[in-house]
């Protein structure tokens, strides 16, 4: 019996001692780097993806810089609003909601408001955006799965106890109330971690393959995360609101998958190939530009044909791996 608790302890994931370190009185939280960490890597990623399409470095790195702030605000608030009681009510303080610091992010608001912001960039810009959402889907899918480490440094939003040998191994102080007796949980983190990474590759492959535009690989992106998101959420014993027996966050899903299908479904019979990425064509388009957006309207690229393994832009070779040619 020791020998069999030995080596199941032996298999299990620790969980990091600390996740703060403090330069004299300032301190460093490492749920802050993992989200910044992440941010950092999907601008890389969105920002050649975005230039192999056609695109200016400068306009994805501008959509980042206003998506970015308009993300933690959304993220902010679908958390107040789905665990209100914890700001609101006898013996809440309203102006906690403000403490952003304190923890209590929602991806899901992240996700919309992030997309908001950039929409209004590329809509000054007059570029066509469901171009800019599949050039960023995989880079979004590999913040958040960055992002993920974030939790595991805080020991939090694990799953069930479990004794498999990746079972994640949580200090007593984090264990919720009821499950004080049981020393390893399913680390719910490592699995959205994984599933991440795993959805970014296959929309590169489905986007190189299948030459996808018009939102196409982003509708991808919203079904396969949501997919993925909706039983792991099922796994998770955090205190959150629930409707019918079932977490908010899984409703959430459900409709974002069945959202997702039906966009798609919609675009695939509606909207095929994959449009020409002119930017600032609706200000000043060049010679050039107006001839190839001959018959479309002034707010849309053309569908047009694009030689693989070369930048639209500048007709150089790209070979990166999450480049879509």
């Amino acid at each position: 019996m020791v020998t069999t608790t030995w080596a199941y302890v032996a298999l299990s994931i620790p969980s990091p001692p600390t996740n703060i370190w403090h330069i004299g009185a300032f301190p460093i939280r490492a749920y802050a780097l993992c989200i910044i960490a992440g941010i950092i890597v999907a601008m890389m990623i969105a920002t050649r993806r975005w230039r192999a399409r056609g695109g200016t470095a400068d306009s994805m790195e501008l959509m980042v810089v206003v998506g970015v702030p308009f993300g933690i605000v959304g993220a902010r608030l679908y958390h107040v609003i789905t665990d209100y009681q914890l700001y609101f009510g006898p013996g809440r303080h309203p102006l906690n909601a403000l403490k952003i610091w304190e923890g209590g992010l929602g991806v899901w608001g992240a996700i919309a408001f992030g997309v908001l912001g950039g929409y209004l960039v590329a809509r000054r810009r007059r570029i066509a955006f469901p171009a800019v959402l599949d050039a960023i889907a995989p880079a979004i899918l590999v913040a958040q799965a960055i992002g993920r480490l974030g939790n595991w440094f805080n020991q939090e939003l694990f799953g069930r106890p479990t004794t498999l040998p990746w079972a994640l191994e949580i200090a007593p102080q984090y264990r919720p109330e009821g499950y004080e007796q049981f020393a390893t949980f399913h680390p719910t983190f490592l699995y959205e971690m994984l599933w991440n990474l795993a959805a970014a590759g296959l929309l590169v492959w489905l986007d190189r393959k299948f030459r996808l535009g018009h939102g196409k690989v982003f509708a991808l992106y919203v079904l396969l995360y949501t997919a993925g998101r909706f039983w792991i959420e099922a796994l998770r014993i955090d205190t959150v609101n629930e409707i019918g027996g079932f977490r908010l966050n899984n409703y959430t899903a459900l409709i974002g998958f069945i959202a997702a299908l039906v966009w798609l479904i919609w675009l695939i019979r509606n909207r095929p190939g994959r449009e020409k990425v002119v930017e600032g064509i609706g200000l000043t388009p060049e010679p050039v530009a107006a001839r190839r957006i001959a018959g479309a309207t002034s707010s849309e690229a053309v569908d047009a044909d694009e030689s693989p393994g070369q930048d639209t832009a500048t007709g150089a070779s790209t070979k990166d791996p999450f480049a879509t040619p």
